[in-house]
C-alpha cells in the first residue's frame, strides 16, 4: 500500500455510494479522511474473519466481496465500486470481517480508522446521515436479492442483478453501461452454475440487451434488460424482444 492521487472532488459519482450522497463540501472533507492507498488486481484488502476495523473510500476501481461457504465454495456477496465505502460495518459494530475485499484490477482508496470516521460523522450530520444511508441501502439491496432469488429463474435473477449493478454504477441519462465481471463472478453473484450462466447470457445477448468480453459484461439496452428482469418465467422472458 502507498499514497496515491485521487480522483477530484469535482469528478462524477454515483448518486448511491456514500461520496455520490453528500454534497461538495463535504464530499471534499471524506476524501481528506485517512491516506491514500493502491492496491494491484487481485489484492485481497480486507480478509473475512479478521478483527481489523478500518473501512477503505474507494476513489477508483472496482471490489468483490466474498465470503467462504459451508460447501467450500467462495460466495459473491456483492460488488462495490468508485464512490462506495467498504468495510464500515466492523469499525460500526466491533464484530469479525463478514466477507473478505478483493481488488478486481487497479483499486484507489482512501484507509480510514473507524476513530477518524466517528468524530467525522459527529462533525459533520450531513455525512453521518449520508452514511446511515448507505448502510440501510446495502442491507436493502441484500433482502431484495432474497426476494428476487424466491421463485425466478436464473435469466430473470442474472436480468435483475445486472440491471441494479447498470442502475446503481451507471451514468444518469444514459441507457447502457460497462460492469467489469467475469462470467464465473456472476455466476457466484446470482447463486447458478457457470453453464446456466453462459445459457443466460447468450439469450440476453441473442435479444440485444447485452455484449460480453473478458471480464466485462455491456449493458446495451437497459429498458429492454428492464423488461426481461421483470419476467420472473423462462419463457416469458424469451418472449420479451427489444422493441416490445
Amino acid at each position: 500500500m502507498s499514497n496515491t492521487r485521487m480522483r477530484g472532488a469535482g469528478a462524477y459519482w454515483p448518486t448511491t455510494g456514500l461520496l455520490g450522497r453528500v454534497g461538495e463540501a463535504d464530499r471534499r472533507v471524506l476524501l481528506g479522511l485517512g491516506h491514500g492507498v493502491a492496491y494491484p488486481a487481485g489484492q485481497i484488502t480486507i480478509r473475512e474473519a479478521d478483527t481489523s476495523d478500518f473501512s477503505l473510500l474507494l476513489i477508483g476501481g472496482t471490489v468483490k466481496v466474498t465470503a467462504h461457504a459451508q460447501d467450500s465454495r467462495d460466495a459473491l456477496l456483492a460488488v462495490r465500486m468508485a464512490g462506495d465505502l467498504v468495510g464500515e460495518f466492523a469499525g460500526i459494530d466491533g464484530q469479525p470481517r463478514i466477507g473478505t475485499v478483493t481488488a478486481c484490477g487497479r483499486v484507489l482508496a482512501r484507509y480510514i480508522l473507524p476513530a477518524e470516521l466517528l468524530a467525522c460523522t459527529k462533525q459533520h450530520p450531513a455525512i453521518g446521515l449520508a452514511l446511515n444511508a448507505s448502510v440501510v441501502a446495502k442491507l436493502r439491496t441484500a433482502t431484495s436479492r432474497i426476494v428476487d432469488f424466491t421463485g425466478c429463474d436464473v435469466l430473470g435473477r442474472l436480468a435483475r442483478i445486472l440491471h441494479h449493478l447498470a442502475v446503481t454504477y451507471g451514468r444518469p441519462g444514459r441507457n447502457e453501461a460497462h460492469l467489469p465481471l467475469s462470467q464465473p463472478e456472476m455466476a457466484t453473484l446470482v447463486g447458478a452454475a457457470e453453464s446456466s450462466i453462459h445459457k443466460a447470457l447468450r439469450a440476453l445477448r441473442e435479444s440485444g440487451a447485452v455484449v460480453t468480453g473478458y471480464r466485462r459484461i455491456t449493458i446495451l439496452d437497459l429498458d429492454h434488460l428492464a423488461r426481461i428482469a421483470a419476467a420472473t418465467e423462462p419463457a416469458e422472458a424469451r418472449a420479451i424482444s427489444p422493441n416490445s
